[in-house]
């Protein structure tokens, strides 16, 4: 897949069979974003070589998947938008109903442009040609996702960072919610400041973390790597 460099750095694709999971597992990972009242009932996608697929239908207007490094801001600095590149990354998240109408094309259409072998700067280019055309849906409230599972990897330097609650707040910046430290245990602006795809992050108490069922078997489990580092 394509080579680019970034700050000095080549970085290439790895194969897209590191990205995979397979469906049991990733099923089972997906639900874990969210308390299972949610995602008991909640509509499951998985990633497969032709992207996101329903796997299991739900009936409470919730949708669950796993994002990959693909899912990395689209606008921030250059290090965030390299986990691109990062096949380990599995990040469990829950949409609420109107976050599942508004955000996963977006994360989707992030994932296809990826999995083509575009660059950082090629999927960005790609999202804001699709949000401008309407090919993407409009962002025009708040609406929020579940990020609870204990097993999450967000990336480099931070790995599993506190279960939070995922809002998406068109055009928020950091100032109108206090100027938070970025990774601190307080409400802060995450991901791209300012643009359609603002997201905002909100710590929970860590005790709320949900562990997956295979996060208790034995190491050498076929289901016990979500990162697909076996």
């Amino acid at each position: 897949m394509q080579v680019t460099s970034v700050q000095g750095r080549n970085l290439q694709y790895p194969p897209l069979s590191k990205y995979l999971m397979t469906p049991e597992t990733e099923v089972t990972f997906a639900r874990s974003a969210a308390p299972a009242n949610v995602s008991a009932h909640a509509t499951v996608k998985i990633l497969t070589a032709s992207g996101y697929k329903i796997a299991a239908q739900g009936d409470n207007g919730f949708v669950c998947l796993v994002l990959r490094g693909w899912s990395a801001p689209t606008y921030t600095a250059p290090q965030f938008r390299a986990f691109v590149y990062d096949a380990t990354i599995r990040a469990p998240i829950c949409f609420d109903p109107e976050a599942s109408r508004s955000v996963p094309p977006y994360y989707e259409l992030r994932s296809k442009l990826g999995m083509e072998g575009k660059t950082p700067d090629q999927i960005a280019e790609g999202v804001q040609a699709a949000y401008a055309k309407g090919e993407l849906p409009k962002r025009d409230g708040v609406s929020f996702a579940y990020m609870w599972s204990a097993d999450h990897n967000l990336g480099p330097a931070i790995g599993h960072w506190h279960p939070h609650m995922m809002v998406f707040a068109p055009y928020y910046d950091n100032s109108m919610l206090g100027n938070n430290e970025f990774g601190s245990p307080l409400p802060q602006l995450s991901d791209d400041a300012g643009t359609p795809f603002a997201v905002v992050v909100i710590p929970v108490d860590d005790k709320l973390a949900i562990k997956a069922p295979w996060s208790h078997q034995a190491a050498d489990s076929k289901t016990a790597m979500p990162a697909n580092r076996q």
